[in-house]
């Protein structure tokens, strides 16, 4: 037989997060930021940006890659930079989790990753890579100097051995569970929010300083279809 079910206490509608009453019950009694940037976007591109790069080695989804550019948005990037057979704009999927911040944030298109690696390291700019190798340290026990640029690998395989070889570090996230590895847009927002509080720039009243500057001098140039 079935059990009655019990009656609780009457729902109270809340307010959702379109201002909307929630029909499912209280959503949120906090005060929550529910619009983008008041800035015009011609105003927002003048905004400085923080001295890293996204470096994304062939990813098989371009879900996950409009994931990485949402995140690069939050963090105001340098620029993602999609390499080999990685989704890239305009693209429907990777639309659908950028949510518009592919006209925010910089990108650039290489047809290899070693191409890219090889633009920014004439840059000046230093490559860490995330990706679990034997012996690399932990992401939170590492130290990185600015520019810097992560590298982010396939789903499935990680980082190509021959971008591997061009890191001039590698770093790694401690996971616990059955599986290895985590999601690589996940693996991203990790790693990249320690890269920011490393860089002071978690203080949202001030562009905070940028901390232990590359000693590797940075110089104009570039290839690549851009984003910008």
């Amino acid at each position: 037989m079935r059990r009655p079910r019990t009656q609780g206490p009457p729902r109270r509608h809340g307010r959702s997060l379109q201002g909307k009453p929630a029909p499912d019950g209280i959503e949120t009694r906090f005060e929550v930021r529910t619009r983008d940037s008041e800035l015009p976007p011609e105003e927002f591109a003048k905004l400085p940006r923080r001295p890293i790069h996204i470096v994304l080695d062939n990813l098989r989804s371009a879900f996950n890659v409009g994931s990485v550019f949402r995140l690069a948005d939050a963090a105001r990037a340098a620029e993602v930079i999609p390499c080999g057979y990685t989704a890239f704009p305009p693209h429907h999927k990777l639309e659908q989790t950028s949510l518009g911040t592919t006209d925010s944030v910089p990108w650039r298109r290489f047809d290899d990753t070693i191409s890219a690696l090889t633009d920014l390291k004439a840059k000046g700019i230093r490559i860490v890579g995330v990706e679990t190798v034997q012996g690399a340290p932990p992401f939170h026990l590492s130290e990185y100097t600015f520019p810097m640029a992560l590298v982010l690998g396939n789903e499935a395989l990680g980082v190509s051995e021959a971008a591997l070889q061009m890191c001039d570090a590698v770093v790694d996230i401690p996971v616990f569970g059955y599986k290895n590895s985590i999601n690589v847009a996940t693996a991203a927002s990790i790693v990249l929010y320690d890269v920011l509080r490393q860089g002071g720039w978690l203080d949202a009243m001030t562009l905070g300083p940028v901390l232990r500057p590359s000693r590797a001098a940075t110089r104009p140039g570039g290839t690549g279809e851009s984003g910008t």
